[in-house]
């Protein structure tokens, strides 16, 4: 099978589309090894120095440390994210895993030694902070101060802070680590695939190859379930045990507050999407008579219409022609930033045995440049997957210019740049010419994309709900409970309109998000939904949109969402904004109805 893998990779010229890692560090080594004395030599300076001395500093003092301290957290983020860019692409490398464990650890203790901030800083009187952040000293930092605060009434004592960091590598990120190795070490199939070469048989025109896929994926999870039931299980009752000690009101807290985001908003993205659940099951009902089948089963739902068999794959030259050129027709200078990717050897794009699966945008560290992940397959899903990746990375090299503290922006507003690329792409192919079942089925792709981008993220968030709250009420949770709480939460979105066969009961098992970071799910969905608000705005105003967009996500997290989408007109807290866009949704599904 890795001869097969290979030869796909050699055909879409994808064999040498691997990232150059110089941005953040040479290949010897001792420029990292100079970096890691520095972070520890500095975190031990900053820690004699200002431990226990918060109160007494006034504002010029103040700012002078929070840019000492960020300096010492971009140079560990550098060290990490080489890190971790070096092991994602060869899991099963000891030595790459030892690198990666090294730089954790390192974060660990440079956090242990500097902790002392956060906490002095949220002990300080109310009146005190407000004095402090109306200088003018610390305006590069006022927002960034106050989001700290918000964490205030969840914070520990010093002394357990300090444990905290000291036993980050080996908690959540350890298991997260285990869980890459794992997945992506894995084959399936008597041929022994990798989980992205099943995934994409998903998506091909032969039902029997689409149904032995699903089989497959469903064959290797068992094999190993017992692993993935005993890291989710782990990860949930952290959380809970974290949740718990930092009495967090319930689940979803800490990624609401880490979003900077009421509960009530959230709580109105979730319900006024479930209440349009009936979208999905009209369109898969329609789909299912495009297909001309009886009955539509899971493995079906990215099934190609039959008009579209004989679609080639598409080379990697093409694909980056076609992004560039729907960028372009933007912004020149989305276009020109998402070259520099392709030039600069900064994407990993070839399927490769031990690489991680699915794909990402890394944004490293400011004085760096963002790295992309993709396992390009050539379908032209993959074709919107490099654009959703590259809408990240343009983001992220513009919000790079806020500095490092500022430039992370909540994971509600990460996904704005991506989904919009991806619409850009999709309305740059649909105004060539092409035949009428093409143009049927570029939008039922598209369509298929909102639907796993909105309902299922929602249905994927109830999930979480379900197994969060299962583990504190009930203890360990088993394979088949964890099972059960994934079905309910699909064929509440699927209903009768697709069958959900027993296969598809642990493909629970395989989604990252669930144990990385809890409850992240629901971005994806608050996303599209506020793009499609914002592309709507674009179609009216044309260029005079571009500056503002472009200045939104320059903005990177230097304000909160609300305070960033205020010039949009946006109110997250409205119903009426959230089922706009799901009546866009509406709109694009007539096109189909009509065609």
């Amino acid at each position: 099978m890795q001869g097969r893998e290979e030869e796909m990779n050699r055909r879409l010229a994808t064999d040498k589309v691997v990232w150059n890692l110089d941005f953040l560090y040479p290949a010897d080594g001792a420029a990292r090894e100079a970096d890691r004395d520095l972070c520890l030599r500095e975190a031990a300076s900053l820690s004699r120095r200002f431990a226990g001395r918060i109160a007494t500093l006034d504002a010029a003092e103040l700012a002078g440390l929070v840019r000492d301290l960020e300096a010492l957290d971009m140079c560990c983020a550098q060290l990490e994210a080489w890190a971790y860019l070096n092991f994602i692409t060869q899991t099963e490398s000891g030595e790459a895993s030892a690198l990666l464990q090294q730089a954790e650890e390192l974060a660990a203790e440079v956090g242990r030694q500097t902790v002392f901030f956060a906490v002095e800083w949220n002990q300080l009187p109310k009146d005190r902070v407000e004095v402090l952040l109306v200088q003018e000293e610390l305006a590069d930092f006022r927002h960034y101060l106050r989001v700290l605060r918000s964490h205030a009434p969840f914070q520990l004592s010093l002394k357990e802070e300090e444990l905290l960091q000291d036993l980050a590598p080996v908690g959540r990120s350890a298991w997260t680590t285990l869980f890459e190795k794992l997945m992506s070490q894995m084959r399936f199939g008597q041929s022994g695939r990798t989980e992205e070469a099943v995934l994409s048989d998903l998506h091909q025109p032969d039902r029997d190859l689409r149904k032995q896929a699903a089989l497959d994926l469903t064959e290797g999870l068992q094999a190993h379930l017992h692993i993935l039931t005993h890291i989710f299980n782990t990860l949930a009752q952290e959380k809970m045990i974290m949740d718990r000690r930092r009495r967090y009101p319930d689940w979803a807290s800490a990624i609401n507050l880490h979003n900077e985001l009421q509960p009530e908003v959230v709580d109105t993205l979730v319900q006024t999407v479930t209440a349009n659940y009936g979208l999905v099951h009209r369109y898969y009902l329609m789909k299912r008579e495009l297909l001309g089948v009886d009955e539509l089963f899971d493995y079906d739902r990215y099934a190609p219409l039959p008009q579209t068999e004989s679609e080639a794959p598409i080379p990697w030259s093409e694909c980056q022609r076609r992004v560039l050129a729907a960028f372009a027709g933007f912004s020149p200078e989305m276009a020109e930033i998402a070259e520099r990717f392709f030039t600069e050897g900064r994407i990993h794009a070839p399927v490769l045995p031990g690489k991680g699966s699915g794909a990402f945008a890394h944004p490293t560290v400011p004085v760096a440049r963002p790295y992309i992940l993709v396992n390009y397959t050539g379908r032209r899903d993959d074709l919107f997957t490099v654009a959703h990746e590259l809408g990240h990375g343009v983001h992220q090299t513009l919000a790079a210019r806020q500095g490092f503290y500022n430039s992370e922006t909540p994971l509600v507003l990460a996904e704005t740049a991506s989904v919009f690329a991806e619409m850009l792409l999709f309305k740059s192919l649909l105004a060539r010419d092409m035949p009428k079942a093409a143009r049927k089925a570029l939008i039922c792709g598209k369509l298929e994309s909102v639907f796993a981008t909105v309902f299922r993220q929602v249905a994927m968030n109830r999930f979480e709900q379900a197994m969060h709250e299962g583990r504190r009420k009930q203890g360990e949770l088993s394979a088949e409970q964890l099972s059960a709480f994934w079905m309910a939460t699909q064929k509440a979105m699927f209903a009768d309109a697709v069958t959900l066969t027993d296969n598809y009961r642990l493909w629970w098992a395989y989604i990252p998000h669930f144990l990385s970071t809890p409850g992240y799910v629901y971005a994806y969905a608050f996303g599209e939904l506020l793009v499609l608000g914002l592309y709507a705005r674009y179609e009216q105003e044309g260029a005079a949109f571009v500056p503002a967009y472009l200045k939104l996500l320059a903005a990177g997290g230097s304000q909160s969402p609300a305070t960033l989408l205020a010039p949009f007109g946006v109110r997250l807290d409205d119903p009426a904004f959230w089922q706009g866009g799901l009546d866009l949704v509406r709109q694009l599904m007539e096109m189909v109805d009509l065609d």
